[in-house]
Protein backbone atom coordinates (compact mmCIF):
# COMPACT_ATOMS: atom_id res chain seq x y z
CA UNK A 1 0.00 0.00 0.00
CA UNK A 2 1.04 3.25 -0.93
CA UNK A 3 1.35 5.98 1.91
CA UNK A 4 1.71 8.96 1.01
CA UNK A 5 0.62 12.88 1.14
CA UNK A 6 -1.42 14.75 -0.43
CA UNK A 7 -0.16 17.05 -2.91
CA UNK A 8 -2.60 16.98 -6.20
CA UNK A 9 -5.38 15.62 -7.64
CA UNK A 10 -2.67 13.01 -7.93
CA UNK A 11 -0.29 14.81 -6.17
CA UNK A 12 0.87 15.03 -2.48
CA UNK A 13 3.70 16.86 -0.76
CA UNK A 14 4.42 16.37 2.87
CA UNK A 15 1.51 17.10 5.04
CA UNK A 16 -2.17 15.39 4.49
CA UNK A 17 -1.74 12.47 6.37
CA UNK A 18 -5.55 11.35 4.74
CA UNK A 19 -6.73 8.59 2.27
CA UNK A 20 -8.25 8.26 -0.95
CA UNK A 21 -8.94 4.42 -0.35
CA UNK A 22 -10.70 1.90 -2.55
CA UNK A 23 -10.73 -1.36 -2.41
CA UNK A 24 -6.74 -2.83 -2.89
CA UNK A 25 -5.01 0.65 -4.07
CA UNK A 26 -4.22 3.67 -2.74
CA UNK A 27 -6.32 6.00 -3.97
CA UNK A 28 -6.32 9.97 -4.56
CA UNK A 29 -4.00 12.71 -4.87
CA UNK A 30 -1.17 11.09 -2.73
CA UNK A 31 -2.44 10.31 0.82
CA UNK A 32 -1.94 8.10 2.63
CA UNK A 33 -4.17 5.43 2.69
CA UNK A 34 -5.27 2.94 5.10
CA UNK A 35 -6.01 -0.94 4.04
CA UNK A 36 -9.66 -1.20 2.71
CA UNK A 37 -11.67 -4.53 4.01
CA UNK A 38 -11.08 -7.27 1.49
CA UNK A 39 -14.54 -6.98 -0.24
CA UNK A 40 -15.30 -10.29 -0.26
CA UNK A 41 -15.68 -9.84 3.22
CA UNK A 42 -17.13 -6.59 3.34
CA UNK A 43 -19.86 -6.44 0.65
CA UNK A 44 -19.85 -4.42 -2.98
CA UNK A 45 -18.85 -1.32 -1.18
CA UNK A 46 -16.46 -0.64 1.39
CA UNK A 47 -15.77 2.29 3.66
CA UNK A 48 -12.67 3.60 4.80
CA UNK A 49 -10.51 6.53 6.01
CA UNK A 50 -8.64 8.46 8.26
CA UNK A 51 -7.49 11.60 10.42
CA UNK A 52 -4.70 13.16 11.12
CA UNK A 53 -2.26 15.98 12.69
CA UNK A 54 0.26 17.19 10.79
CA UNK A 55 2.90 20.11 11.48
CA UNK A 56 2.44 22.12 8.04
CA UNK A 57 0.35 21.40 5.14
CA UNK A 58 2.50 21.21 2.16
CA UNK A 59 0.42 20.96 -1.44
CA UNK A 60 2.95 20.62 -3.79
CA UNK A 61 5.91 21.51 -1.99
CA UNK A 62 4.14 24.70 -0.75
CA UNK A 63 2.99 25.57 2.55
CA UNK A 64 -0.80 25.89 2.37
CA UNK A 65 -1.06 26.78 6.75
CA UNK A 66 1.52 29.46 7.08
CA UNK A 67 4.24 26.47 7.94
CA UNK A 68 1.47 26.04 10.89
CA UNK A 69 -0.30 22.72 12.40
CA UNK A 70 -3.19 21.49 9.91
CA UNK A 71 -6.21 18.42 11.27
CA UNK A 72 -6.76 17.02 8.36
CA UNK A 73 -8.71 13.54 7.58
CA UNK A 74 -11.80 12.35 4.67
CA UNK A 75 -13.13 9.19 3.76
CA UNK A 76 -13.94 6.92 0.43
CA UNK A 77 -16.59 4.52 -0.12
CA UNK A 78 -15.68 2.45 -3.15
CA UNK A 79 -17.66 -0.19 -5.66
CA UNK A 80 -16.11 -3.91 -6.20
CA UNK A 81 -16.48 -2.84 -9.98
CA UNK A 82 -13.53 -0.29 -9.05
CA UNK A 83 -15.41 3.25 -8.46
CA UNK A 84 -15.07 4.98 -5.86
CA UNK A 85 -15.95 8.47 -4.41
CA UNK A 86 -14.93 10.41 -1.20
CA UNK A 87 -13.98 13.88 0.27
CA UNK A 88 -10.91 15.06 2.26
CA UNK A 89 -10.57 18.31 4.17
CA UNK A 90 -7.95 20.51 6.03
CA UNK A 91 -7.53 24.15 7.62
CA UNK A 92 -6.01 26.61 5.84
CA UNK A 93 -3.75 30.11 6.53
CA UNK A 94 -1.43 32.24 4.78
CA UNK A 95 -1.20 31.74 1.05
CA UNK A 96 -3.65 28.73 1.30
CA UNK A 97 -6.46 31.12 3.04
CA UNK A 98 -9.54 31.48 0.36
CA UNK A 99 -12.27 33.50 2.74
CA UNK A 100 -14.80 32.39 4.03
CA UNK A 101 -13.93 29.25 7.22
CA UNK A 102 -10.28 29.05 5.58
CA UNK A 103 -11.21 25.29 4.49
CA UNK A 104 -10.09 23.59 1.49
CA UNK A 105 -12.73 20.00 0.70
CA UNK A 106 -11.82 18.48 -2.08
CA UNK A 107 -14.34 15.95 -3.59
CA UNK A 108 -13.02 13.20 -5.77
CA UNK A 109 -14.23 10.22 -7.82
CA UNK A 110 -13.42 7.58 -10.69
CA UNK A 111 -12.71 4.22 -11.36
CA UNK A 112 -9.53 1.78 -10.63
CA UNK A 113 -9.00 -0.90 -12.91
CA UNK A 114 -6.77 -3.89 -12.51
CA UNK A 115 -3.92 -4.78 -15.62
CA UNK A 116 -1.98 -7.91 -14.23
CA UNK A 117 -0.24 -6.73 -11.44
CA UNK A 118 -0.79 -3.10 -12.07
CA UNK A 119 -3.67 -0.34 -11.50
CA UNK A 120 -5.12 1.88 -13.66
CA UNK A 121 -6.60 4.99 -11.95
CA UNK A 122 -8.56 7.67 -13.81
CA UNK A 123 -10.77 10.25 -12.04
CA UNK A 124 -11.15 14.06 -11.30
CA UNK A 125 -10.97 16.05 -7.84
CA UNK A 126 -12.98 19.27 -7.24
CA UNK A 127 -10.82 21.51 -5.26
CA UNK A 128 -13.25 23.51 -3.29
CA UNK A 129 -13.07 26.21 -0.24
CA UNK A 130 -16.54 26.55 1.65
CA UNK A 131 -17.80 30.20 2.00
CA UNK A 132 -14.73 31.47 -0.09
CA UNK A 133 -15.38 33.16 -3.26
CA UNK A 134 -16.43 30.93 -6.28
CA UNK A 135 -13.63 31.90 -8.30
CA UNK A 136 -11.28 29.92 -6.59
CA UNK A 137 -13.19 26.76 -6.75
CA UNK A 138 -11.63 24.42 -9.88
CA UNK A 139 -11.61 20.69 -11.12
CA UNK A 140 -8.59 18.56 -12.03
CA UNK A 141 -8.71 15.10 -13.87
CA UNK A 142 -5.76 12.72 -12.99
CA UNK A 143 -4.71 9.41 -14.33
CA UNK A 144 -2.71 7.22 -12.31
CA UNK A 145 -0.61 4.04 -12.72
CA UNK A 146 0.80 1.89 -10.15
CA UNK A 147 2.55 -0.99 -9.42
CA UNK A 148 3.94 -3.39 -6.88
CA UNK A 149 7.36 -4.98 -6.94
CA UNK A 150 7.67 -7.13 -3.59
CA UNK A 151 8.54 -4.91 -0.86
CA UNK A 152 8.76 -1.77 -3.57
CA UNK A 153 5.41 0.34 -4.40
CA UNK A 154 5.75 2.51 -7.01
CA UNK A 155 3.12 5.18 -8.46
CA UNK A 156 3.06 7.36 -11.72
CA UNK A 157 0.30 9.90 -12.58
CA UNK A 158 -0.70 13.28 -14.94
CA UNK A 159 -3.42 15.69 -13.39
CA UNK A 160 -4.16 18.35 -15.79
CA UNK A 161 -6.45 20.93 -15.01
CA UNK A 162 -8.34 22.45 -17.98
CA UNK A 163 -8.46 26.38 -18.47
CA UNK A 164 -10.67 27.88 -15.48
CA UNK A 165 -11.26 31.49 -13.76
CA UNK A 166 -9.56 29.99 -10.60
CA UNK A 167 -6.42 29.49 -12.67
CA UNK A 168 -6.14 32.73 -14.72
CA UNK A 169 -3.43 35.45 -13.96
CA UNK A 170 -5.66 38.43 -12.75
CA UNK A 171 -3.13 39.81 -11.35
CA UNK A 172 0.61 40.37 -12.04
CA UNK A 173 2.36 40.06 -8.74
CA UNK A 174 1.39 40.34 -5.43
CA UNK A 175 1.73 44.30 -4.86
CA UNK A 176 -1.08 44.52 -7.74
CA UNK A 177 -3.18 41.44 -5.80
CA UNK A 178 -2.43 43.62 -2.66
CA UNK A 179 -3.96 46.90 -4.10
CA UNK A 180 -7.52 44.47 -5.14
CA UNK A 181 -6.86 45.83 -8.87
CA UNK A 182 -7.16 43.12 -10.95
CA UNK A 183 -5.97 43.36 -14.55
CA UNK A 184 -7.58 40.81 -16.48
CA UNK A 185 -10.24 39.57 -14.71
CA UNK A 186 -12.00 36.26 -15.55
CA UNK A 187 -9.04 35.40 -17.51
CA UNK A 188 -8.53 31.44 -17.90
CA UNK A 189 -5.76 29.21 -17.61
CA UNK A 190 -4.60 26.33 -17.22
CA UNK A 191 -2.22 23.91 -15.05
CA UNK A 192 -0.42 20.73 -15.68
CA UNK A 193 1.04 18.51 -12.73
CA UNK A 194 3.06 15.42 -13.35
CA UNK A 195 4.25 13.28 -10.49
CA UNK A 196 5.92 9.79 -9.19
CA UNK A 197 5.87 8.33 -5.82
CA UNK A 198 8.05 5.39 -4.72
CA UNK A 199 7.83 3.80 -1.42
CA UNK A 200 9.33 0.34 0.02
CA UNK A 201 8.44 -1.48 3.34
CA UNK A 202 11.20 -2.44 5.52
CA UNK A 203 10.42 -6.34 6.37
CA UNK A 204 9.36 -6.73 10.24
CA UNK A 205 10.10 -3.87 11.13
CA UNK A 206 6.82 -1.18 10.67
CA UNK A 207 8.73 1.32 9.17
CA UNK A 208 8.22 2.21 5.08
CA UNK A 209 10.32 4.55 2.93
CA UNK A 210 8.65 6.86 0.56
CA UNK A 211 9.94 9.29 -1.94
CA UNK A 212 7.95 11.74 -4.39
CA UNK A 213 8.90 14.24 -7.74
CA UNK A 214 6.46 16.02 -8.81
CA UNK A 215 6.71 18.99 -11.85
CA UNK A 216 3.86 21.68 -12.25
CA UNK A 217 3.23 23.83 -15.17
CA UNK A 218 0.90 26.51 -15.11
CA UNK A 219 -0.04 30.34 -14.00
CA UNK A 220 2.79 32.37 -13.52
CA UNK A 221 1.12 34.94 -12.36
CA UNK A 222 -1.63 35.20 -9.44
CA UNK A 223 -5.26 33.99 -9.59
CA UNK A 224 -8.77 35.73 -8.32
CA UNK A 225 -7.53 35.25 -4.76
CA UNK A 226 -4.04 36.65 -5.19
CA UNK A 227 -2.52 33.52 -5.22
CA UNK A 228 -1.31 30.27 -8.02
CA UNK A 229 -1.02 26.50 -7.73
CA UNK A 230 1.99 27.08 -10.18
CA UNK A 231 3.49 30.39 -8.10
CA UNK A 232 6.70 30.45 -10.33
CA UNK A 233 5.20 29.22 -13.49
CA UNK A 234 7.48 25.98 -14.11
CA UNK A 235 8.72 24.05 -10.61
CA UNK A 236 9.65 20.72 -9.44
CA UNK A 237 9.01 19.91 -5.85
CA UNK A 238 10.13 16.82 -4.19
CA UNK A 239 10.14 14.74 -0.69
CA UNK A 240 12.14 11.94 0.86
CA UNK A 241 10.52 10.71 4.45
CA UNK A 242 9.49 7.83 6.12
CA UNK A 243 6.10 6.28 7.83
CA UNK A 244 6.25 4.08 10.93
CA UNK A 245 3.18 2.07 12.05
CA UNK A 246 2.70 1.89 15.87
CA UNK A 247 -0.68 0.15 16.81
CA UNK A 248 -3.51 1.92 14.69
CA UNK A 249 -1.31 5.18 14.91
CA UNK A 250 1.10 6.15 11.85
CA UNK A 251 4.09 8.46 12.69
CA UNK A 252 5.84 10.28 9.82
CA UNK A 253 8.87 12.28 8.74
CA UNK A 254 9.31 13.73 5.67
CA UNK A 255 11.67 16.60 4.11
CA UNK A 256 9.56 18.61 1.52
CA UNK A 257 11.42 21.03 -0.99
CA UNK A 258 11.01 22.78 -3.93
CA UNK A 259 13.49 24.81 -6.97
CA UNK A 260 11.45 27.86 -6.48
CA UNK A 261 14.49 30.09 -5.14
CA UNK A 262 13.60 33.33 -3.18
CA UNK A 263 14.36 35.54 -6.48
CA UNK A 264 12.04 33.76 -8.68
CA UNK A 265 9.59 34.60 -5.90
CA UNK A 266 10.11 37.95 -5.30
CA UNK A 267 7.07 38.94 -7.66
CA UNK A 268 4.64 37.34 -5.55
CA UNK A 269 5.46 38.79 -1.82
CA UNK A 270 4.10 39.72 0.48
CA UNK A 271 1.93 36.86 -0.58
CA UNK A 272 4.54 34.17 -1.17
CA UNK A 273 5.67 34.32 2.35
CA UNK A 274 5.38 33.42 6.15
CA UNK A 275 3.17 35.83 7.49
CA UNK A 276 5.14 35.95 10.66
CA UNK A 277 8.92 35.39 9.33
CA UNK A 278 8.70 36.72 5.90
CA UNK A 279 10.49 33.13 5.02
CA UNK A 280 9.79 31.51 1.89
CA UNK A 281 6.87 29.20 2.21
CA UNK A 282 8.30 27.33 -0.74
CA UNK A 283 11.72 26.09 1.12
CA UNK A 284 12.81 23.38 2.40
CA UNK A 285 11.27 21.77 5.66
CA UNK A 286 10.74 18.78 7.70
CA UNK A 287 7.18 17.96 8.51
CA UNK A 288 5.87 15.84 10.88
CA UNK A 289 2.37 13.97 10.93
CA UNK A 290 0.54 11.55 13.09
CA UNK A 291 -2.89 9.72 11.36
CA UNK A 292 -4.88 6.95 11.76
CA UNK A 293 -6.57 4.94 9.62
CA UNK A 294 -10.07 3.17 9.34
Amino acid sequence: MLTFFRGTSATFLAASAMAFAVPGLAQSTNDPVPEAADPADAGPLTVSGSIALVSDYRFRGVSQTDEELAVQGGFSVGHASGAYVGAWASNLAGWGTFGGSNTELDLYGGYALPLGDATLDVGVTWYMYPGGADTTDFFEPYVKFSSTYGPVEGLVGVAYAPKQEALGKVFRNGAEAAAGIPIDPGDKEDNLYIWTDLSAGIPDTGLTVKGHLGYSDGNSGLGPNGTSIAPTGTYFDWLLGADYAVGPLTLGVAYVDTDISRAESAYLLPNFQNTKDGSSIASGQVVFSVSAGF
